[in-house]
């Protein structure tokens, strides 16, 4: 039996300490893993659904051919490990900022990490996505030019609600018309948001590729007893 609360592992970061935690829910009674970085909550086993969405709705709208993917932002590893459950999927590149949750899943620390790390498609590649979009040095470090199929990303809580400063030139027309520089023809933009839809922002993703849309994910919510909802944005280029 495991101990209803364990800290299995804490370390301090650039953009502060950030731990994963293990508990016994009381409502659920289900082992939950929770990320936080200070006080704040960022990621919760409890609430899977949305990420994993965000892989089946922006590789829905990809092409039928084997598929290159990024995913920026590992966190518990749910998007990832969902993009590679599409046999289409070739190869996959997951971007992560933070060296201790990349250490986290080749520690085994989280459930099914394994199957993400063991797989020969995956690439873990400790990094800003930010940056590296910013600066143009692209997700691929033996190839700064690569394009792939898809682009998903799950790291801020929304695109006007973002861990920091520095990540809020991508969700502006500039910062997304750079991001899609890496995309192929046809190629597709996916990003999660802990907001409902914004206008604006949808604005912003239409008016710098071919189409996009918000979709709504709702889910159980085991601690209100109620539904909760995240928002799903895919963007796609012109083939």
């Amino acid at each position: 039996m495991h101990p209803h609360f364990t800290e299995l592992d804490w370390a301090p970061t650039r953009i502060g300490e950030i731990s994963l935690r293990r508990r016994l829910d009381p409502t659920t009674r289900t082992e939950v893993y929770e990320v936080k970085l200070g006080d704040e909550y960022l990621m919760s086993s409890l609430f899977t659904v949305a990420e994993e969405e965000l892989a089946r709705l922006g590789l829905a709208a990809a092409s039928d051919a084997p598929l290159d993917v990024v995913v920026g932002g590992l966190g518990l590893g749910y998007t990832a490990r969902a993009a590679l459950a599409d046999d289409r999927v070739a190869s996959l590149i997951v971007v992560e900022a933070l060296a201790p949750v990349i250490d986290w899943h080749r520690r085994d620390l989280l459930p099914g990490a394994h199957s993400l790390t063991a797989d020969p498609r995956t690439t873990l590649l400790e990094g800003d996505f930010f940056a590296l979009v910013r600066e143009g040095a692209g997700f691929d470090p033996a190839d700064p030019d690569r394009r792939f199929d898809a682009v998903l990303v799950d790291i801020d809580h929304s695109p006007v609600n973002v861990l920091n400063p520095a990540h809020a030139d991508l969700y502006t027309p500039a910062g997304l018309r750079r991001l899609g520089r890496f995309l192929r023809p046809g190629g597709v933009f996916g990003l999660w948001s802990d907001d409902p839809p914004d206008k604006a922002f949808l604005g912003s993703l239409r008016e710098s590729f071919a189409a996009a849309a918000a979709e709504v994910v709702p889910f159980p919510n085991p601690l209100t007893g109620g539904t909760s909802a995240n928002t799903v944005y895919v963007a796609t280029v012109a083939d």
